[in-house]
């Protein structure tokens, strides 16, 4: 069995190596790579590191080095063969069967990378030639210097039917036809000829930097504007991004990626200094596409035109990626302003203008709403009701179980701020006081209907005495064995409070030692414990405590366990602020001071109900 370089490519593009590694080893994120202690090798202090960009991992302290297929023959201890199988199995790709023709194709797509190769060069040399004055003059005018030409390699094909083909005859018309440079007549015996006239030329290469395709911009009056090569043996439009082989090297830099929508927005963004920008060829954003997108960035800066064409690929792009959709990893949009390009952003206010637009990009849950709440009048309940109807089969189109249930929430909460809760007919007390108390409200189907008692007024003692012992207890031990999340979730922890005194000495000792830059590992958590008295207050871990959460379990997925960790302190920070309002409009209610405290209660009321549902869920958490 053969298999081909571009195939095993594939493979290795389509397997996310900290995922794979973080299976069996304990994995710290540090900046855009991974951290671990070495699992070739004993060490205390972590040497190995993982690039999910570059497909590789590195021991600085015993040297080992590779990829996806390297760790599951050097570490899982797999035969070559079986570590493709397995990892082609998860990443859903079918290995090829064997075929003694295999090799040669391998052999002939290494040949045509050569004659692409040629092609470019041939394209280069006819732009400093007499006959590419024009294309030159048009590059001049558009603000590329010949300095940015010759960084994307841009070139110019005549006006010839047999320019190319003349240059590139060594290397035979099938080869050329193959390459998709010429176009061989399907009717009698006419000769091929070139595909690429008259036109800028502009290469697309893949990741490695090798050209593969071209991009065609006519020069004058004519259709297509941009013509791109076929697909081919080297060519894969909807895996393809133009300039992924310099945008991915400055991304990690940038620390973002920008997709724009043509060559030239991406070539004006580089010469203004923005070199993190890629473009789709031709088409909307591909599965394909936005897999190498978030490889590159978990948030790109999707960047439109603020044209109608250019909205509506926004949407587009939305409906595609919302399935894929995962914990940290989404979409985010710049519109520019009236109906303005990149291009025409650099050309008035250089990259100062385009800095200041990329600075506020415009989330995909606010893309998203925007985009349907504008879709149709929305001046009846018939048409409130679909408006719902559309946002929660966004919401249900993403796989992931716990964005999925974050977007229907943020979007029913939105509804219900934008359309007024209940009405209801308020009569005044007697007394003069100028207080009142609700006689009748409108339910959701519009009837009138006897108003429900007020809450007892204990309401406001809800939570006062704290986060209780059990509860309390599971986030402590859950911080101790993923005590990175106590950094990230620093703010939300400072808000908590623990019934138990010596516990919430704990929580309250975590959160400093995190803003003071305290070691939060081993030694470092051991030291932090025993200063606040808090070793023997834990108990053992595991569901002793008749919890179910996933990170009090030794053999959850680390990643999860952090995540839901995570999910349950904002939860519980957010049951706090409801009981603390709800309180507050009950109070209001109570000295009828205010006529709209019974609607803020009842609809505080609802939240709080769903917040228990979350809580109660991730309590009860069976996979991991």
């Amino acid at each position: 069995m053969t298999l081909s370089p571009a195939w095993l490519d594939e493979l290795r593009a389509r397997t996310l190596l900290s995922a794979l590694i973080g299976k069996t080893t304990k994995l710290q994120r540090a900046g855009r790579e991974w951290k671990a202690c070495c699992p070739f090798h004993n060490e205390k202090t972590p040497s190995f590191t993982i690039n999910d960009d570059k497909g590789f991992y590195h021991c600085f302290g015993c040297g080992a080095h590779g990829d996806a297929i390297r760790w599951m023959t050097d570490q899982r201890g797999l035969p070559f063969m079986d570590a493709v199988k397995e990892l082609a199995q998860a990443a859903g790709m079918e290995v090829p069967a064997q075929d003694p023709r295999a090799r040669e194709k391998a052999e002939r797509a290494s040949t045509l990378h050569d004659v692409m190769a040629q092609a470019e060069a041939w394209f280069v040399e006819q732009l400093g030639r007499a006959e590419g004055a024009h294309a030159r003059a048009y590059l001049q005018k558009r603000g590329i210097s010949e300095a940015l030409a010759r960084k994307f390699r841009i070139g110019f094909a005549p006006d010839t039917r047999t320019g190319l083909r003349s240059a590139l005859k060594e290397a035979g018309d099938d080869k050329l036809v193959e390459c998709g440079l010429l176009i061989r007549p399907e009717e009698g015996n006419r000769e091929p000829y070139d595909r690429f006239r008259g036109r800028l030329m502009i290469p697309i290469r893949d990741a490695r930097g090798r050209t593969i395709a071209f991009g065609g911009r006519i020069l004058g009056e004519g259709e297509p504007k941009y013509l791109n090569s076929p697909e081919t043996v080297l060519f894969d439009k909807g895996r393809t991004l133009f300039n992924l082989d310099l945008a991915a090297a400055a991304s990690r830099k940038a620390n973002r990626v920008i997709v724009v929508e043509g060559y030239m927005d991406v070539i004006a963004l580089a010469g203004a200094g923005i070199e993190e920008a890629v473009a789709p060829l031709g088409t909307a954003l591909t599965e394909g596409q936005l897999e190498r997108l978030w490889r590159m960035d978990p948030q790109p800066i999707l960047c439109f035109d603020g044209d109608n064409a250019g909205q509506k690929a926004a949407v587009r792009a939305i409906g595609r990626a919302l399935p894929f959709l995962a914990p940290g990893r989404t979409l985010r949009f710049l519109t520019l302003p009236g109906g303005q390009d990149p291009d025409d952003v650099i050309r008035s206010g250089g990259r100062t203008a385009m800095e200041a637009l990329l600075e506020t990009p415009e989330a995909l849950v606010d893309r998203l709403w925007r985009h349907e709440e504008a879709a149709l009048p929305l001046d009846t309940p018939e048409a409130r009701a679909g408006l719902k109807q559309r946002l929660t089969e966004h919401s249900r189109a993403i796989a992931d179980k716990d964005v999925s249930h974050q977007y229907f929430q943020d979007f029913r909460q939105r509804i219900d701020d934008k359309f007024a809760g209940p009405r209801r007919d308020w009569q005044p007390r007697t007394g003069g006081t100028g207080s009142f108390r609700p006689r009748k409200v409108q339910d959701r189907r519009g009837r009138w209907v006897d108003a429900p008692p007020p809450p007892h007024a204990a309401t406001k003692a809800l939570n006062q005495s704290g986060i209780g012992p059990i509860e309390a207890r599971a986030i402590l031990a859950g911080l101790i064995r993923l005590p990175a999340v106590i950094g990230d979730h620093a703010e939300p922890l400072s808000h908590l409070h623990f019934a138990d005194p010596a516990l919430d000495r704990v929580r309250t000792a975590l959160v400093e030692a995190a803003w003071r830059g305290e070691a939060l590992e081993d030694e470092g958590i051991s030291t932090i414990l025993r200063r606040v008295g808090g070793l023997d207050l834990l108990g053992k871990p595991g569901r002793a405590n008749g919890l179910a959460f996933s990170f009090q379990r030794g053999n959850a997925d680390p990643e999860r366990a952090r995540r839901d960790l995570g999910e349950v302190i904002d939860v519980m920070v957010r049951r706090s602020e409801l009981d603390a309002r709800i309180a507050e409009a009950t109070a209001r209610l109570a000295d009828g001071t205010d006529e709209h405290a019974w609607e803020e209660q009842q609809h505080l009321q609802r939240e709080k109900v769903e917040t228990e549902r979350r809580l109660s869920e991730l309590r009860e958490q069976a996979e991991f």
